[in-house]
């Protein structure tokens, strides 16, 4: 399958931290929770598509080997709650919480 952020397939991700990469795929996932919001089908796969594939990345980054549990963990909930049965009761406010303190420390 063909990346969709292909000059970050390419390695670039790999030189952002840990809180940059996160705040990137909150803000796919924020995008995502506004398509549901709104009930948009298409554009809330796209960002799915995107937030899901930078957090492939990230899980993939060797330097955050010892995250691997909580990142996985944020994949399978992510997942679950936009195509599952929702069975870690997340909610917006959830995720966004989640990820917001990874936007504040990226910007610093």
């Amino acid at each position: 399958m063909n990346p969709i952020h292909t000059e970050l397939a390419g390695g670039r991700w790999q030189t952002f931290s840990l809180a940059m990469q996160l705040a990137n795929v909150g803000s796919e996932v924020g995008r995502a929770l506004k398509a549901k919001e709104k009930c948009d089908e298409q554009q809330l796969q796209r960002c799915l598509d995107r937030a899901l594939e930078l957090l492939d990345f990230t899980i993939a980054d060797p330097k955050h080997r010892k995250r691997l549990r909580e990142l996985c963990r944020l994949r399978e909930v992510i997942c679950d709650y936009f195509f599952g049965e929702n069975t870690f009761h997340s909610t917006p406010p959830l995720l966004e919480n989640y990820f917001i303190y990874f936007a504040i420390a990226a910007r610093q």
